[in-house]
């Protein structure tokens, strides 16, 4: 089997067989394909015999061109499931991968943008728009993002068949794990302005969210229009399309959702992804208490 058909069949395991998002189809392809550069036999046999020595041994090669922490368990992530994936390929009885901890990495704590800035970027993604059709289906994805507290992959991924929207949208996330989030008139009316506006079809099967050219919208052209956006309005460069859902959780929390719901809201797998938030808040609290408290000035 040559290197090709190793990597091809690992590219449809995971974009046809586990449905990942086409980011990550591209990340772990190509944590695959530096693996199998630096061995000197590429089947699946002799990928299943790689234990957690090979592993750090890859890892180190990485690390040696500057890779940080965070990169590195990303890295390692992949590298484990595809030596997963080729011990079941090889027919090993037990296909888990090597047992090995990866580098420690801090979490940060997202920025989120304030509701005014949210409907403000929304707004000026429309107003600085090529075309008004252009303009509003920006304008309409954004406020997605931060009215239901989508992703961009989701929010791109829905269909014609969502249309028209009612309270409640059911949205698929990752892992094909479906819930419902709830949608606000603002956001409703985007959408439906959006629609109006659209000069390509929307069939209950194709893309909702279309291109200049009416392929598929892509997430690289909202982010450049986001980016835009921000620098007219002063904003930091932290304020990205997920800061949006960022912002969309902590405002929740604030306004006194409790984890558990926000955690069913944002499709998150653990509680422990969602608690993140809780330091969000008090991030939020700590910087009014600063700016009003009379000792701080």
């Amino acid at each position: 089997m040559t290197r090709a058909d190793l990597l091809g069949t690992w590219h449809d395991h995971l974009a046809l067989g586990r449905r990942r998002s086409p980011h990550t189809v591209r990340a772990y392809v190509a944590t695959a394909a530096r693996l199998l550069d630096s061995l000197e036999q590429s089947d699946w046999p002799a990928l299943a015999r790689i234990e957690a020595a090979g592993l750090r041994a890859q890892l180190a090669r990485r690390r040696a061109e500057g890779l940080s922490n965070a990169s590195a368990a990303r890295e390692l992530s992949a590298l484990k499931a595809f030596i997963a994936f080729a011990r079941e390929q090889a027919g090993m009885r037990d296909p888990a991968p090597p047992r090995m901890r990866g580098p420690r990495v801090k979490k940060g704590i997202p920025r989120p943008v304030t509701p005014d800035e949210a409907v403000n970027l929304a707004f000026t993604v429309e107003e600085d728009a090529a075309e008004p059709w252009i303009g509003a289906r920006d304008r309409a994805v954004l406020l997605l993002l931060y009215g239901a507290g989508m992703r961009i992959a989701e929010a791109l991924s829905l269909t014609g068949g969502a249309l028209p929207l009612g309270d409640v949208l059911v949205v698929t996330g990752k892992g094909s794990k479906q819930r419902a989030v709830p949608i606000l008139p603002l956001v409703r009316d985007a959408v439906a302005d959006y629609a109006a506006k659209c000069p390509w079809p929307l069939a209950r099967d194709a893309p909702l969210f279309r291109g200049a050219k009416g392929g598929p919208l892509t997430q690289g052209v909202v982010q450049k229009a986001m980016a835009a956006a921000r620098v007219a309005l002063g904003l930091p460069a932290s304020a990205t399309p997920h800061a949006l859902r960022h912002s969309f959780a902590t405002h929740l929390l604030g306004a006194g959702a409790d984890l558990r719901s926000l955690q069913e809201l944002l499709g998150h797998a653990s509680l422990g992804s969602t608690q993140i938030y809780t330091k969000v808040d008090a991030a939020t609290l700590l910087d009014v208490y600063r700016n009003a408290h009379p000792r701080e000035q």
